[in-house]
């Protein structure tokens, strides 16, 4: 009897306290238009909404496209580049003599027809080094980090009167 009655007792201090719990999101040092910018290069065409899209000519799309396409080249070699390290890390750590391991040491090669499907969570890859990657293969602009919100709103449309 004495578990029924604790148990009334946290259900009633679950719903006086349940209004009052909330979830606190992460959030990045970046403002509303390099976040633009950056998902723009990250996921193309997919990060804009049905009223951009509808909007905006066709050479702009096709520019979209072709940074989000190189965007997920240079990502893809990343990928690679992380994923082979760790390999040979953990071969180097596991078998360090092993004929195998010498071989796999030795061939440290990308190949752009192979496509890495690994989370960025999982080979723990972080938005800031993404940014990095993107600005140095001149994805992002080089002074994406000092980028301020546009005095006009975003993006600049077709049938904007401004």
């Amino acid at each position: 009897m004495y578990i029924m009655e604790k148990l009334k007792q946290n259900i009633k201090e679950y719903q006086l306290n349940a209004g009052k719990t909330h979830t606190m999101y992460e959030q990045d040092e970046y403002n509303h238009y390099q976040n633009y910018l950056y998902k723009r290069a990250l996921y193309g065409l997919n990060s804009l909404t049905e009223e951009e899209l509808a909007t905006m000519c066709g050479k702009k799309k096709q520019r979209i496209i072709n940074v989000y396409k190189r965007a997920q080249v240079v990502l893809n070699t990343f990928k690679q580049t992380a994923t082979i390290s760790y390999t040979n890390f953990l071969f180097k750590t596991l078998f360090p003599n092993s004929p195998i391991t010498q071989f796999l040491l030795s061939e440290s090669k990308t190949d752009d027809k192979f496509k890495n499907i690994l989370t960025f969570k999982d080979l723990n890859i972080s938005k800031e080094q993404i940014i990095s990657i993107f600005m140095s293969e001149g994805i992002l602009p080089k002074n994406f980090l000092s980028l301020e919100e546009p005095q006009n709103q975003l993006p600049r449309l077709r049938n904007d009167k401004a």
